[in-house]
């Protein structure tokens, strides 16, 4: 039985499997390979191997590492494939802010031909010219589509760029003697949490600008926060409502008179490129999360890149080392003065920086304006079918158009059914089908954020507003059916007790058995 053309609705049940932790199917003894020992000869030549390592980075135990053979390896990861929800499987437009989007299998080859992924970082510069061509071209690449001077690739995400941003305000600030007076940063509410929180860290008071009625930053409030004490503004636009801010170069204007930086988180940079630049709205920094907008794949927490750019005038204290080209050779300069230093080991993720440069030159000027113009297509595409569905809704700008997403609501669906979004979210897990719903603060009551990028055809967004739409329709007819979910999917429901807990949290094996040793005691006993 194939698709109902009628409901656009799959039959979908995904593989099961009670499947261990790979530590647990551990057998002592078990080997997968056999790795041959050193020949005599070799070994009266050099040594060892051991001997020669000081004694500080020697193990005094091997490490703890699972016992399997080759056939239980394979097995165990290939049931756990089987288990997941990726971009490869569903129509993924539900991860909203953090944008899922199709990336060309072409460039997964790129990265991982060993002209690639068999380099190391500490290899002279002589050896790697090629690399840092494209490191230095990409750089050119993204000046022309921001309006920056200049950009770095070393951050290795969207919050880590965002920290590096705020890191050179405060180097900026420091340079002119003004560091202790300019304290506080300027955000909005719509814009991601990381642009008050990385700020937050260095320790900067964060003042947080609330939208007006049409759900745009209160430029009256902007004016009233402003003041000599502002180090910089951090702020998203379009912001993660998928609303962009038109007077955004009023914002910037006024910071700038008052002495301070204007920043551009712009990670939802897929339905303005070619359209607007950075440098036009006055902006002094922004970023581009390669692993969102230019193609790597998010990864979850990897591969990523948080490119950065800056002015001239901020230039200096980007974080090296920065990849120049002398007209015969591209070289590695370390002669910074006022540079924030590394934050992220060697030049950055190469291998985001690749895939993002072949996407750039496969699509061409032209090519990244189709994405755009595409993008925002089906973003409104999807907001006209999405409230019509019944119990849904798009808070903000009522009757006006978004850019690349839109946060939506399922407050009266929940009012009227007691359904809420976390129980849809599972039951779409039954369709086949992902949904997130946003991250916190939930501003929007009941949120779910959607975002289908220029990579989703109209057939596809059809079949999942079809998804959502059965969803509601159960809600209203049979809330049960929803609110036990998931039946035909491998995911459970979200039970959040251990990750509320900090004595129970554990992100590796040995912390959990060292924090989990008792009850696994009683379960033995």
């Amino acid at each position: 039985m194939g698709m109902n053309m009628k409901t656009k609705l799959r039959r979908f049940h995904q593989a099961t499997w009670d499947e261990p932790i790979i530590f647990e199917l551990s057998s002592k003894g078990e080997r997968g390979i056999l790795i041959p020992k050193a020949e005599k000869g070799i070994e009266e030549a050099v040594g060892d191997g051991i001997s020669k390592l000081p004694k500080k980075v020697r193990r005094k135990t091997p490490p703890r590492l699972p016992e399997l053979s080759q056939m239980q390896v394979l097995k165990h990861y290939l049931r756990l494939s089987q288990e997941n929800l990726g971009a490869d499987f569903n129509v993924d437009i539900g991860q909203g802010t953090c944008t899922m989007k199709y990336s060309p299998k072409v460039n997964e080859q790129f990265v991982r031909s060993p002209k690639v992924s068999a380099l190391h970082p500490l290899q002279d510069p002589s050896t790697v010219q090629g690399i840092l061509e494209i490191l230095y071209k990409t750089d050119l690449f993204l000046r022309e589509i921001s309006g920056m001077d200049r950009f770095t690739f070393q951050p290795a995400s969207g919050s880590q760029a965002i920290l590096a941003m705020a890191s050179i305000v405060k180097a900026y600030h420091a340079s002119r003697g003004e560091s202790e007076q300019r304290d506080e940063i300027i955000t909005t509410l719509f814009s991601h949490p990381s642009d008050a929180a990385a700020p937050a860290v260095l320790g900067y008071k964060v003042i947080t600008i609330y939208q007006d009625e049409n759900g745009l930053p209160d430029l009256g409030a902007l004016k009233k926060a402003v003041s000599k004490r502002t180090a910089a503004l951090f702020a998203t636009n379009p912001e993660d409502t998928g609303i962009f801010n038109p007077k955004i170069d009023e914002f910037t204007k006024i910071v700038h008179q008052h002495g301070g930086l204007c920043t551009y988180d712009q990670a939802n940079a897929n339905g303005i490129l070619g359209v607007t630049r950075a440098r036009e709205a006055g902006f002094d920094m922004c970023f581009f999360n390669l692993h969102k907008t230019f193609s790597s794949p998010h990864g979850c927490g990897g591969p990523g890149c948080g490119a950065m750019g800056v002015t001239d005038t901020l230039s200096g204290f980007l974080p090296v080392p920065a990849v120049h080209f002398d007209g015969k050779k591209y070289l590695l300069d370390c002669n910074v003065p006022l540079t924030i230093g590394k934050v992220r080991s060697f030049y950055g993720v190469v291998p985001a920086v690749v895939r993002a440069y072949a996407w750039i030159m496969s699509l061409g000027s032209e090519g990244l304006k189709e994405v755009a113009r595409v993008a925002v297509l089906n973003n409104n595409y999807l907001l006209k079918k999405v409230k019509e569905i019944r119990g849904a809704s798009a808070p903000y700008a009522e009757g006006q158009h978004r850019i690349e997403q839109v946060r939506y609501s399922w407050e009266t669906l929940t009012e009227e059914t007691g359904v809420t979004t976390d129980d849809v979210t599972c039951r779409m897990a039954d369709f086949g089908m992902h949904m997130w719903s946003s991250h916190h603060p939930f501003i929007v009551p009941q949120p779910f954020t959607l975002e289908p990028t220029e990579s989703y055809a109209k057939a596809e967004l059809e079949e999942y507003v079809a998804a959502l739409k059965e969803v509601s329709d159960e809600a209203y007819l049979a809330p049960e059916m929803v609110k036990t979910a998931p039946h035909n999917s491998v995911t459970h429901r979200p039970w959040h007790g251990n990750l509320d807990h900090p004595d129970k949290w554990a992100i590796t094996w040995r912390a959990y058995l060292k924090k989990c040793e008792k009850d696994l005691r009683k379960r033995i006993v």
